[in-house]
This record gives C-alpha cells, structure tokens and sequence, in this order.
C-alpha cells in the first residue's frame, strides 16, 4: 500500500500527574546581608480605579529568605527524569501513513495555466496560412463595423497566426500607442474608406 510521512507536533506527556508530583517539602532559610528588601503597601481610594495611584506606605524590611524546596525522594526523581525525557523529546515527529493524503497541495511538473497557453500556441502554429489579399480583406470587413481591435479579437476572427498577422496588418493599419485607444489596431489614413462615408462605431 502506498505511505507518505507527515511531521506532527509533540502532544503533552500524560505521566505528569499529581501522584508524580513530590509530597513533601521543606523550608530552607538564607540570610539576605548583601541585598535591601522592603514591604510595601498600596490602599486605593474609594470608588478610584483599578489604575488610580493610591497612599503608599512601608509596612517592614525582608530579614531571612525562606525558599520551599521538595524533599529528594522517589516521587521528586521520578518527575525530574520525566522532566529530562520531556526536554529531549524533539517538538515534531515523522508518522507514517497507511495511506497518502489527498486533502494537501502537491507539487506539480506544470501548472494548468501554463498548459493552456502551451496549448494555444500549438494551435496558432497549426492554423494555415491564408494570402494575405485573402486576409486584408476579412481585416477591411471586420473595420467597417469597429474602428479599433486588439489583436486578440483578429486573430479570432481571421483564424490566422499572431506573428503573421501582426505582418499583414503593418501594411494596412498602425498601432496605438497612447490612450485612450492604446494596445489597439486601426486602419490608415488611406485606407479607411467606410461605406457610406460614416466612421464606425468605437469598439468598447
């Protein structure tokens, strides 16, 4: 059957329990000659804030510390050898899997969009060639109706390549370069004699 491997986060160990925890403790006192430790005091007013500054006042000076220190037992070495395990234990493992999941993303040798504009361009070199007399005159045909095209939209409606069109359509029409007809063909001078005498309508 097919596996894939996946990193999973560490979970929590489960031993640390209360009955792992040490039980008995004991008080170890320490004098504090080398440093100055004070008690202080804070009463808030009446109807004050939490943040308001109330009087502050010097209850006493720290003699001795008193630190509580569990008792060296079964209890207190079992939780420190947890506590080591725990520490070495990585904070990612690799699990294997009976199946592969589906549900991620995938690397892939090509994108969708890259195959489809490798498809059209197999396409635009399939399509024959046309006299380009043929050409010119689905190209006056299609002016009449819209005075601007894309090259897009002409290439659709002769059904001829890119490259080769762009060459017969240098001989008949300019390209615009500035707005507000920017990126789009038009007829020259010369050649716009539309019926009627009347401009087509812009194209949108």
């Amino acid at each position: 059957s097919q596996t894939s491997a996946v990193s999973a986060p560490r979970k929590p160990r489960k031993e640390f329990t209360p009955d792992v925890l040490p039980r008995l403790h004991k008080l170890v006192f320490s004098g504090i000659a080398s440093q100055s430790l004070m008690v202080f005091s804070q009463t808030r007013k009446d109807g004050a804030g939490p943040s308001s500054n109330g009087t502050l006042a010097l209850e006493g000076k720290v003699a001795h510390r008193v630190d509580c220190r569990p008792v060296g037992g079964e209890h207190y070495m079992k939780l420190k050898r947890l506590q080591v395990l725990d520490a070495i234990t990585p904070m990612r493992t690799t699990m294997a899997l009976d199946r592969a999941v589906t549900n991620n993303y995938k690397p892939v040798s090509n994108h969708a969009n890259n195959l489809e504009v490798e498809r059209r361009k197999k396409e635009d070199g399939k399509r024959a060639r046309a006299d380009p007399e043929k050409v010119q005159e689905m190209l006056f045909s299609a002016f009449e109706k819209h005075q601007y095209y894309n090259i897009k939209d002409l290439v659709e409606i002769t059904k001829q390549p890119i490259n080769y069109l762009k060459e017969v359509l240098k001989e008949i029409a300019t390209y615009n370069l500035k707005a507000p007809h920017k990126n789009t063909w038009e007829l020259k001078p010369e050649y716009r004699h539309y019926k009627g005498g009347e401009t087509p309508m812009e194209q949108t």
